[in-house]
């Protein structure tokens, strides 16, 4: 099929070396379809979405991401005619509006999109190339002494007393405890087994899943010490036989991360932590684990994490808070063996956020 140039050349020369170039590039399978990139950013990005299978949750964030941050700007753009400039320009305007993990997450999935569309041959190159654009900057949240897990667990409701411990000691996510069955514990083994997750989407509606990862499909050892306060749970408040859920609303209907709020809104408030979310609890017991000297294997066996990388940090917390133990017991050495006072050390922080600062150094 003979193509047109597009556009007209000042002499008969300059029309051959364009035409010998676009032949090289045929060679090479290089060349492409001047008219594959005419396609408006809307029609090819929803397509992108509905050809993939994705998580509810994931797909609802997607959509909004679209709808919200990406269409207003790109929709009626065609994907070769959106260029880095676009793409800059569009990110800076973003920021200013919005918080920056938004942005990132907004950045990731039209670099995703315009991935696929040089993958199609639909254009040569992804605009997307800002260099950690796609990195949300999460601030990293201090971790609550184990003292305050105790005022949380005295002051909620007690039918939410083993919804605390679970979410503590066993590491568990919120989907992972609102998903829990009976025949998912096993108290006389002490443990605990994490098969399915509930995703609570934007309209209130509510959906059972695996996990997110193949890693969060998991046994975890539960601590003793908590058996006997599990089992009065099971006893007062979890619905019957082995497929009952182990967490329900007051009513008996199923947990509700919307409903929870109400009460965790006022128990953070009377404990002084009003900022505090209930995922920092994982947190504290990720930590804690980290504190054992458990391997980065074992870490991750127990959070249900694939990657490395927060595990790591929680182990490289636990040593950093290894390095303050044994600082402090240099001190009263020092003391005991010349009569001197132990020296007053300055604070340097949370051990997770010294581990990232090396980390980044």
């Amino acid at each position: 099929m003979d193509r047109p140039a597009p556009h007209t050349f000042a002499t008969k020369k300059d029309a051959d070396q364009w035409l010998v170039l676009k032949e090289a590039e045929i060679k090479r399978g290089e060349w492409l379809d001047p008219d594959a990139g005419k396609v408006p950013f809307e029609v090819f990005a929803k397509q992108w979405v509905d050809d993939r299978v994705l998580r509810p949750r994931t797909e609802g964030l997607y959509r909004g991401l679209l709808k919200n941050h990406l269409l207003p700007t790109f929709g009626k753009s065609n994907l070769s005619d959106i260029k880095e400039a676009d793409v800059r320009r569009w990110r800076k305007e973003r920021l200013k509006v919005v918080g920056q993990s938004t942005v990132a997450k907004a950045y990731q999935l039209l670099k995703s999109i315009m991935n696929t569309a040089v993958d199609d041959e639909r254009i040569r190159r992804n605009p997307c190339r800002i260099k950690g654009a796609a990195v949300p900057d999460t601030p990293e949240r201090e971790m609550i002494p184990i003292s305050k897990v105790i005022e949380i667990f005295n002051k909620v409701p007690e039918r939410y007393r083993a919804l605390v411990l679970l979410g503590t000691f066993a590491s568990l996510r919120w989907g992972e405890l609102a998903a829990l069955r009976r025949e998912h514990l096993d108290l006389d083994a002490g443990t605990v087994r994490v098969v399915v997750a509930v995703y609570e989407l934007d309209g209130g509606k509510l959906l059972e899943g695996p996990p997110k990862t193949r890693a969060g499909r998991r046994v975890v050892a539960l601590p003793p010490e908590i058996i006997p306060d599990l089992q009065a749970h099971l006893d007062e408040f979890a619905e019957s036989g082995p497929k009952g859920r182990v967490f329900v609303g007051p009513r008996g209907g199923p947990l509700r991360r919307s409903g929870f709020r109400r009460v965790w809104n006022k128990v953070r408030e009377d404990v002084g932590l009003p900022d505090l979310h209930f995922h920092d609890l994982r947190h504290v017991g990720n930590t804690l684990a980290a504190g054992t000297g458990a391997s980065l294997k074992e870490l991750m066996a127990r959070m249900g994490h694939a990657s490395v990388r927060a595990a790591l940090i929680y182990q490289h917390a636990a040593q950093d808070r290894d390095h303050v133990i044994a600082e402090a017991v240099g001190d009263a050495f020092e003391a005991a063996r010349g009569g001197k006072k132990p020296k007053k050390r300055a604070k340097k922080g949370s051990g997770t956020q010294r581990a990232r600062k090396r980390k980044s150094a």
